[in-house]
């Protein structure tokens, strides 16, 4: 696995950047199929200085991705919850590739897996004439939602834009695979 440290307004320090090594790296254990793993620490300014310090995974494994965020007064706080969240999201991933084998039933029966699977109840068709990033905020605003669906002239895709926790807003695009 091929592990990305990256620093946003902040110096990575070498005692931070093993410590990160020592936590994320151990997750190839868990799903050792796992090609990538970017890790952004980030300082913000934010109001709640327990907020502050944020660490951001994202997990690529053939084709999927696991992805984990988690905010904390201090790095090592941050990085141990979001080793935690995707060590759970590993274990989800790798129950739902097991269990949609069809490779029998297992002995064991857990909580999560006696729970009704979520389904898709409403599919909503729309149109989506082309518009500019602009437009489209223009009119996420109007709706009053917290993202939307439009087809990008400047760049001829599909995109979304959503509304981010800081207020701004962020852009979700196709990648070519």
């Amino acid at each position: 696995m091929q592990l990305i440290v990256s620093g946003k307004n902040l110096e990575v320090s070498d005692w931070l950047k093993d410590y990160v090594e020592k936590k994320i790296g151990k997750l190839d254990r868990y799903l050792p199929t796992l090609t990538e793993a970017r890790v952004e620490l980030a300082l913000e300014n934010t109001k709640n200085a327990a907020q502050s310090q944020v660490v951001q995974v994202t997990l690529r494994n053939n084709g999927h991705i696991l992805r984990g965020e988690e905010r904390s007064a201090d790095f090592t706080a941050a990085i141990d919850a979001v080793s935690e969240k995707l060590t759970k999201q590993i274990d989800r991933y790798k129950g739902k590739r097991h269990r949609g084998r069809g490779q029998g039933e297992r002995e064991s029966t857990t909580v999560e897996e006696m729970e009704p699977t979520p389904q898709i109840v409403r599919t909503k068709l729309f149109r989506t004439p082309p518009i500019t990033e602009e437009e489209a905020i223009e009119q996420m605003e109007l709706l009053g939602h917290n993202f939307f669906v439009f087809f990008n002239r400047e760049r001829g895709a599909i995109n979304v834009l959503y509304r981010r926790n800081d207020g701004n807003y962020g852009l979700i695009e196709p990648e070519k695979v």
